[in-house]
């Protein structure tokens, strides 16, 4: 295995379960603050895909080279990532919560509705081409287009008072 692998196999990981502490944190601080969680229902389903698309990277890339030219592409999705983040701050989260107040309209958020959505499409697609996992690409994108016309709508509905602020 390649040390290259083993680090962007790694990163992934980390990043990943970083992602959930932070969820978890903003979650409490969000209901603390008076918000509420739609959606609940298809959450452990979307955690069960995005861990086996995790799962399939590092059995499957384990012994793969990395592809540096799609390795820069996920780079570059990396400081969107960041980008996203920071412009939601506290109010990230990996769950469907509503806060009543204002929607976030500052960062990317300014100029599309889901840039995060957008991002994880994205790297469904990348982070399996950097090791040539073309068909984990391929299945993956299939199971979180459906993931997402769920969540989609349930996010819709839920926010539609608020965009009518």
């Amino acid at each position: 295995m390649e040390t290259a692998t083993i680090l962007f196999l790694g990163f992934i990981i980390v990043q990943r379960l970083s992602e959930l502490v932070i969820a978890k944190r903003n979650t409490a601080k969000l209901m603390a603050r008076g918000a509420y969680e739609v959606g609940a229902n298809h959450y452990p389903v979307m955690v069960a895909m995005h861990s086996t698309w995790i799962a399939c990277l590092v059995i499957f890339g384990f012994d793969e080279k990395v592809a540096y030219g799609w390795l820069a592409i996920f780079g570059v999705l990396q400081v969107m990532r960041v980008w996203v983040l920071g412009s939601l701050g506290s109010r990230w989260t990996t769950r469907i919560i509503i806060l009543e107040e204002p929607l976030v309209v500052r960062g990317p958020f300014k100029y599309v509705s889901h840039p995060n959505y957008m991002l994880v499409v994205a790297e469904i697609v990348v982070a399996p081409m950097v090791l040539g996992l073309w068909w984990v690409a391929v299945v993956f994108t299939v199971l979180n287009a459906a993931m997402l016309w769920v969540r989609i709508g349930v996010e819709h509905k839920a926010l539609a008072p608020l965009r009518a602020q």
